[in-house]
């Protein structure tokens, strides 16, 4: 059995500030209510530390709060409390946006999709924060959320890579100078991510080939981001990160933080705050720009300015 955490609290119903503010603090924690004003939460849970604010920011506006930290007296008490935390309910309601999404792929817009896929990745995200005991629903609704995004990607990006696996191959960056390099045509946030770091960090006189058919890559080129590339997916890692990987490029800061936005962007994953902005400002330079060679040269001063401020930042 486990340890909880179990908070009474007296709230004065005027004025009402602090007890909207304590119900909102509450509510964020993930905790559940046994009866009003006794709220339990698993002291395991990461917002813990969030329900000993919330004793002590009621305490400091005039009210009563104690924190009691116990175990169950018994395992069907366990039991008890654990099904207070029951998430199926919102998995299931997560389950049918799933397939209703599922149902518009057809008809909806390149915008619509984007924004739909984002949406249910702070959902998904909303709902896991505060489920604490993972269950065979949690890694249902994971997996359906990847297959869709898959598929969105398959409808938007045709080409887009399956991820290999295996390690990656440490590389010298002395000895790819002045190489030309391939992917596919109208490229998205990795590719030109990618194309970018390949300039900027490994090949400053690269030439880059955008390719109609993967398949006609030349023999001499440097193929990427697509399957069979010598630069592609390999498990988790989008090409961005395995060719900062490939050529021991991981260890800087500023770019392992892009590294982390690029593949949000391009895969799911954990939310970073930069994303829609840059997602939205790809897109712009996407509708302006016919020619990829353009678009990359107009995408270079964008990646530049990203890199500048998340050194900053670092």
């Amino acid at each position: 059995m486990i340890d909880w955490l179990i908070l009474t609290a007296s709230l004065p119903t005027s004025p009402s500030g602090l007890r909207v503010r304590i119900w909102r603090a509450l509510k964020a924690t993930g905790c559940a209510t046994l009866r009003e004003g006794v709220h339990i939460l698993p002291a395991m849970a990461s917002s813990a530390t969030e329900f000993w604010v919330i004793e002590r920011a009621i305490r400091e506006g005039g009210a009563d709060a104690h924190m009691l930290s116990l175990t169950a007296r018994d395992v069907a008490q366990e039991k008890t409390f654990r099904e207070l935390f029951d998430r199926s309910e919102q998995y299931a309601e997560f389950t049918q946006t799933l397939k209703q999404t599922r149902k518009s792929l057809k008809s909806a817009g390149e915008v619509e999709l984007r924004k739909a896929i984002r949406t249910l990745e702070r959902q998904l995200q909303a709902i896991r924060s505060t489920d604490f005991f993972v269950g065979k629903s949690a890694q249902s609704v994971a997996a359906g959320l990847e297959t869709l995004r898959y598929e969105i990607e398959s409808t938007l990006s045709p080409g887009e890579p399956i991820a290999g696996v295996g390690t990656i191959e440490r590389l010298e960056i002395a000895a790819f100078q002045g190489k030309t390099w391939a992917t596919r045509k109208r490229p998205w946030v990795d590719r030109l991510a990618t194309a970018w770091l390949i300039r900027r960090f490994v090949d400053d006189g690269a030439r880059f080939l955008w390719l109609q058919h993967t398949k006609k890559c030349p023999k001499t080129a440097l193929g990427f981001d697509f399957d069979a590339a010598r630069f592609t997916h390999v498990g988790d890692m989008v090409t961005f990160e395995v060719v900062l990987h490939s050529f021991g490029l991981e260890h800087n800061p500023a770019l392992a933080k892009l590294g982390e936005l690029v593949h949000f962007i391009d895969i799911g994953g954990i939310p970073v705050d930069e994303a829609a902005g840059v997602e939205t400002l790809v897109r712009g330079l996407q509708s302006q720009h016919d020619d990829d060679d353009a678009l990359l040269d107009a995408a270079q001063a964008l990646f530049d300015t990203l890199y500048a401020a998340l050194r900053t930042a670092s």
